[in-house]
């Protein structure tokens, strides 16, 4: 799933619409290769809102392997897609079960390589037995031509994710904007995963604020693995409360209402 993008995700949410649609499906399992997942569950959530469960499944050890956990993972996610009550975008590992909302890989070779952060897990199956600690995800509203949006738009808003780092001059920024000014597709957006709580390095931030000015978009969020930024309200850019690889899809979305 390192080579995930809009060649893949367009059929994809076409084809998990559509099985939501059918009255005799009673929830979907998509197999998910683990690197990009919580993009996927993230644009399906936000895109479908599906009121039927959509259950990634995936698997950090090869078939091959002696103690593999893909088969498990498959197992845990088609309970899941059929258990009455369940509803949203689920992502399963290890009997823990997260929402698409804020699922992340946090790990790169453990077995049980994700979380959610500081909303914790949906839940947890143990043996089949389900254990529920919060709420199916559910978004409390969203745009409902925003698939039609996505499926209509040949190509999707550009939205790129730089870090804010030590010695960071704000270089990569100006190289895009310089394509952009060579009449290389128009750059949008740009999420800045700030240092500690969103805070940008100031030759990066001045950058930033060239492409802001030019009518491109900022959102800051942080590059911690843990908590989400505190706006202080003194900030030039807007603040998402996501990490970076949502808060870039995010941004992209919200472009196209």
């Amino acid at each position: 799933s390192k080579d995930m993008g809009p060649e893949v995700w367009r059929p994809l949410l076409v084809a998990v619409n559509a099985a939501l649609q059918n009255p005799a499906v009673c929830g979907v399992v998509v197999t998910h290769g683990t690197d990009t997942l919580e993009e996927t569950a993230y644009l399906l959530q936000r895109v479908l809102n599906p009121a039927k469960p959509v259950v990634l499944v995936s698997a950090m050890r090869p078939a091959t392997a002696m103690l593999r956990d893909g088969p498990q993972n498959l197992q845990d996610g088609l309970q899941l897609a059929a258990m009455p009550g369940a509803r949203g975008v689920l992502a399963v590992c290890m009997g823990q079960v997260h929402s698409g909302l804020d699922v992340r890989k946090v790990h790169n070779h453990n077995v049980v390589a994700f979380d959610s952060g500081d909303a914790g897990c949906v839940g947890e199956l143990r043996e089949g037995r389900w254990t529920q600690w919060r709420a199916w995800p559910e978004l409390a509203s969203t745009d409902s031509g925003l698939l039609d949006k996505l499926l209509g738009c040949v190509v999707w808003p550009r939205v790129e994710w730089v870090s804010s780092h030590a010695g960071q001059d704000g270089f990569a920024v100006r190289a895009m904007m310089a394509f952009v000014a060579k009449g290389e597709p128009a750059l949008a957006g740009v999420v800045v995963a700030g240092t500690g709580n969103g805070t940008v390095h100031h030759d990066l931030e001045a950058a930033l604020l060239e492409a802001q000015a030019a009518g491109v978009l900022v959102r800051r969020t942080t590059r911690v693995a843990q908590g989400s930024v505190i706006d202080a309200g003194n900030s030039a850019f807007d603040v998402s409360s996501l990490p970076p690889s949502k808060a870039r899809l995010a941004l992209m979305l919200d472009l196209l209402t």
